[in-house]
């Protein structure tokens, strides 16, 4: 009896610590979302990422302002979430996929959507302009891989910066569901990499950067640190790639 007994105990251990592995179900977290009005349904240009006109059309329009507990003081920009709501005469089962692109609460919301990304809420185009009535409405969502370009770290030097007064570069996006942690920058060879600031959102700045070459490593959540040199007669709105791996 006591065997048994014990291999009764670690099934109930397994199926208690581990429910996603036994059911096999996929899992959301419940939450609400609202949307914001712009007069073409695209995002915003003054998102609080700092992406400035991509924020408004990446993902085709499809973007969202989400809670601080999504935004992570701009670690979450460009994050991908799976958003769907749960009315079965009116939600899509897919619900709409979007990017993360500027900070933003409501009413107990998790997500502030454009009008496009809202719409793919709906069946279709009658059931979207219902959902719209509500104007917030419980959802689930999930983080889903970014899968513009591969995976990538896509980043530009941002509009403000100065060849070679002052230096700053805004995340676009991560490829996969990875966030940037950090970005460091090396002055001179043999001396240890120094942290960019986070300005504001998506944007790392430095003043007085280096002459010449400048080199970065960024810290990714999933521990790795990719490196590149842009070259030394760098220029504002020049949009640069590098591997996760």
């Amino acid at each position: 009896m006591e065997p048994n007994f014990k291999h009764q105990i670690g099934l109930i251990c397994v199926l208690l610590i581990f429910p996603a592995l036994c059911s096999g179900k996929e899992y959301y977290t419940k939450s609400r979302a609202s949307y914001y009005g712009t007069s073409d349904g695209y995002g915003t240009p003054s998102g609080a990422c700092g992406f400035g006109g991509y924020g408004r059309t990446v993902n085709g329009g499809n973007v969202a302002a989400v809670s601080a507990k999504l935004w992570k003081n701009g670690g979450g920009c460009g994050a991908c979430y799976q958003v769907r709501c749960k009315i079965a005469q009116y939600c899509d089962y897919n619900g709409a996929y979007v990017v993360a692109t500027d900070y933003g609460e409501g009413d107990r919301t998790d997500f502030i959507l454009s009008p496009r990304a809202f719409s793919k809420l709906g069946r279709n185009k009658n059931a979207s302009e219902a959902l719209k009535k509500y104007g917030v409405l419980d959802v689930e969502y999930k983080r889903v891989p970014c899968t513009f370009k591969g995976n990538n770290i896509v980043f530009q030097i941002n509009e403000h910066s100065s060849n070679p007064g002052y230096f700053a570069i805004v995340i676009l996006y991560v490829g996969g569901t990875s966030d940037i942690t950090a970005v460091e920058i090396l002055r001179k060879e043999y001396r240890p990499w120094e942290p960019l600031r986070r300005s504001y959102g998506a944007v790392f700045d430095i003043a007085n950067p280096p002459t010449g070459e400048i080199r970065l490593k960024f810290q990714v959540s999933d521990g790795t640190e990719p490196k590149i040199a842009i070259p030394a007669n760098w220029k504002a709105g020049t949009t640069y790639s590098t591997k996760l791996a």
